[in-house]
C-alpha cells in the first residue's frame, strides 16, 4: 500500500515468511553474501565452522519447534542426535568394515536418519500427556544417560568407547561431497562442497519449519504451550500436537546428527552426553525461544565463539593457557555461555533476536523515541 509499505492487509501478507520488502531484499543480499564467501579467501577451518554453523541451526531449529513453540521442555536433544549420527553412519557405512555398514546412498540414510529418530521421539512423546515443566525435562535427562549407556557398550555399531567410528559418507547418487571436485566449471575444495550441501540443505529445513510455525499445526503448538488446558477446550488435540511436535523436533535432531560430525570425519559413543543438550538449549536461549531466526542466531553464535575466542587470545592479554593468563579460551567460553543464558532468561527472553527487533524498531522510529 502506498505510503503505507508495511501496513498489511489480508491475512496471507501478514503470514507471509518475507512480509515487508526490506525482509526481502536483506534475505537476498544475505543469500548473496553466503554464496559468494567461500570465494572470498575464508581458511579451510572457517569454511568448516561455518558449515558446522548450519548443521548446528538444523538441530537447533528441532529443539525450538519442540520447546519454544509446544513449551515441551526437552533436556533429551542429544539422545536424538545420537541416533541419527550412527543410523546414518551404519547405513552408510562401509559393509566390510568391523563395525556395521550397509553402503547405501545419502538419498536413503539422510531420510532415514531423520525419520529413525522421529520414531524414537513418538515413543518418548506420550510423556509428555501427562507430564509437564521440570519434571518433564528430568524425563528426557534420562534419555540422555539411557543413550550413553547404549552408545558407550554398543560396540558393532558404534565402535566402543575412546575408539568410535567413521560419519556418515556423504554421497549423493555417485558424486562425493567430502572429496574436491568440479561443478559447473568451478573447482571446489571438500571444504566447500561441504559447505554449499549444508547451505542448502539448511534453507530447505529452516523455511520448512517457519511454514510449519505459522500454519494451523504451529498455532496449536502456541496454544499449548501459552496454557494447554485452554487450548483442548478450544478443540486443540494435546495428544495428536504433542506427539507430533516431539516427532518433527527428533527428524530435525536426527538429520543434523547425521551430518554433525561429518565435517570433522569422526564419531564417538562419548559425544552425545549432557554437555551436548545444554549447547542445544544454550543456541535456543541465547538466540530467542519461538522464533526461527532466534534459532539461527543461537546457533552461529555458540559455535563460532570458541573460535573467536581463540583469534582473540593473542591480543587479549587476559586470555590463555601460559603462565600470563588468567583465563584459559575454555574457561572463558563457560562463563560466556552460563552469563549469557542467565543474562538473557532475566533481561531478554527473546534471545538475540529480541535484541535485534528493538535495534530495529529503534531506527525505524529515529530520531524519535515513540
Amino acid at each position: 500500500m502506498r505510503g503505507r509499505p508495511n501496513l498489511h492487509s489480508s491475512y496471507r501478507s501478514d503470514g507471509a515468511i518475507l512480509s515487508t520488502s526490506t525482509q526481502k531484499v536483506a534475505f537476498a543480499v544475505g543469500l548473496g553474501a553466503v554464496i559468494v564467501l567461500p570465494f572470498l579467501g575464508l581458511s579451510r577451518t572457517w569454511l568448516i565452522l561455518l558449515a558446522t554453523t548450519f548443521v548446528a541451526a538444523i538441530g537447533a531449529i528441532g529443539l525450538n519447534l519442540v520447546t519454544g513453540y509446544a513449551g515441551q521442555i526437552s533436556l533429551g536433544h542429544a539422545f536424538f542426535l545420537g541416533i541419527g549420527a550412527y543410523v546414518g553412519a551404519a547405513l552408510s557405512g562401509d559393509p566390510s568394515a568391523s563395525v556395521i555398514g550397509l553402503g547405501l546412498d545419502m538419498l536413503i540414510w539422510l531420510p532415514a536418519a531423520g525419520l529413525v529418530a522421529a520414531a524414537a521421539g513418538v515413543l518418548v512423546a506420550p510423556v509428555a500427556l501427562r507430564l509437564k515443566g521440570l519434571y518433564l525435562a528430568l524425563v528426557t535427562l534420562g534419555l540422555v544417560f539411557l543413550g550413553e549407556h547404549i552408545f558407550r557398550n554398543w560396540d558393532s555399531l558404534t565402535g566402543g568407547t575412546g575408539i568410535g567410528r567413521k560419519p556418515a559418507v556423504l554421497q549423493l547418487l555417485g558424486w562425493r561431497f567430502d572429496k574436491p571436485g568440479q561443478i559447473g566449471g568451478i573447482l571446489l575444495s571438500r571444504e566447500q562442497q561441504i559447505y554449499f550441501f549444508t547451505f542448502i540443505l539448511f534453507v530447505v529445513m529452516a523455511f520448512a519449519a517457519k511454514n510449519l510455525a505459522r500454519s494451523r499445526v504451529g498455532r496449536a503448538f502456541s496454544a499449548i504451550r501459552d496454557r494447554d488446558i485452554a487450548a483442548e477446550v478450544m478443540g486443540v488435540d494435546l495428544t495428536k500436537y504433542k506427539v507430533l511436535a516431539f516427532a518433527v523436533s527428533s527428524f530435525y535432531a536426527g538429520v543434523a546428527g547425521s551430518l554433525y560430525f561429518t565435517v570433522t570425519g569422526f564419531v564417538e559413543p562419548a559425544s552425545f552426553n549432557l554437555l551436548l543438550s545444554i549447547l542445544f538449549i544454550a543456541m535456543v536461549v541465547i538466540g530467542g525461544a519461538s522464533s526461527i531466526a532466534g534459532s539461527i542466531m543461537g546457533a552461529a553464535f555458540v559455535t563460532l565463539l570458541p573460535q573467536i575466542i581463540n583469534s582473540a587470545s593473542g591480543w587479549l592479554p587476559f586470555i590463555g593457557d601460559g603462565a600470563g593468563g588468567v583465563l584459559s579460551p575454555a574457561q572463558l567460553e563457560r562463563i560466556l555461555f552460563g552469563g549469557l543464558i542467565v543474562f538473557f532468561l532475566i533481561f531478554e527472553p527473546l534471545g538475540l533476536f529480541g535484541v535485534w527487533i528493538r535495534v530495529r524498531n529503534y531506527w525505524k522510529a529515529w530520531p524519535f523515541s515513540y
